[in-house]
């Protein structure tokens, strides 16, 4: 097996836990590449799996690093929640023999493509969670006009609006209190971020329509977010639009893992309330 070592060094311990992991590593697959810093073009490698150590972040990043060829990813997780990452080091260890013979599944995800445009000028970034659109400093209220496939939908106001995968359905558009998705529909989730209406609410709907968005009026500090790592100031000449992409996110899962077992045990879903236990 032809294994891609990414992971986001800047985080504390995780050099460390790599440099412990290598050794294991070599002796069950061949290491194309090992990069902490996730920073190397990924274009002319080829490979069977990315192992990324880290958390959500890291594995946010190296989907956005493979770009339009995506490798299957085994998260790691040396982070604090690491809802992508179910693996702890001693889990990785006891699985990952297995794995590099070829015990596991992959389950396919949405990506998205969010395409800024303004006057003159064009930039499309690749996505996997979430782009977010809302006021920045003063913190004044921002107004935006939604398009579903071309039609207008809405008008929101508020302090912004979350376009969400259903990976990315457990992440800020759950803050937001917006619905968990099952992260392998081809939907897309909308959750207005603190609406200043009693009717605006989250909706989902299909995948294979483009959303688009636009700032209504001038507001000052303004931004789009893709990811949490792309930040993009704008103003009313910006449209935003946000579509499938042609390319899936592929993350492996070992025996004995699934996505309610994920929620239970890093979100508490489902589980009962704390009664007291009577006489």
């Amino acid at each position: 097996m032809r294994v891609l070592v990414l992971g986001n060094g800047h985080r504390a311990g995780v050099e460390e836990e790599a440099r412990k992991l290598r050794p294991f590593l070599e002796q069950h697959c061949d290491i194309v590449l090992f990069d902490l810093r996730q920073v190397v073009d990924l274009a002319p490698l080829t490979a069977d799996l990315a192992l990324v150590l880290g958390g959500d972040g890291a594995i946010l990043r190296a989907a956005r690093q493979m770009g339009y060829r995506q490798v299957p990813v085994l998260g790691v997780n040396l982070g604090k929640l690491g809802f992508l990452a179910d693996l702890s080091p001693d889990d990785l260890r006891r699985c990952f023999p297995s794995v590099a013979a070829g015990d596991f599944r992959v389950t396919r995800h949405l990506m998205f493509e969010c395409v800024v445009e303004s006057p003159g000028h064009s930039r499309t970034f690749l996505g996997l969670n979430e782009v977010v659109i809302r006021s920045g400093p003063p913190y004044r209220i921002i107004d935006l006009d939604l398009l579903v496939d071309g039609e207008k939908v809405s008008e929101f106001s508020g302090d912004g609006l979350i376009v969400s995968t259903p990976i990315g359905s457990t992440a800020h558009s759950l803050s937001a209190g917006g619905p968990i998705l099952g992260q392998e529909l081809p939907a897309f989730v909308l959750t207005p971020i603190c609406p200043h209406a009693l009717t605006s609410r989250p909706v989902v709907d299909s995948a294979d329509k483009p959303y688009t968005m636009m700032v209504r009026r001038s507001c000052a500090g303004a931004v789009l977010i893709v990811d949490g790592q792309d930040t993009i100031s704008l103003t009313p000449e910006h449209r935003v639009s946000v579509r499938r992409a042609p390319v899936q996110f592929s993350l492996v899962k070992v025996p004995g893992q699934s996505y309610y077992q994920t929620l239970r045990n890093k979100l508490r879903w489902g589980t009962g309330p704390n009664f007291r236990h009577e006489p």
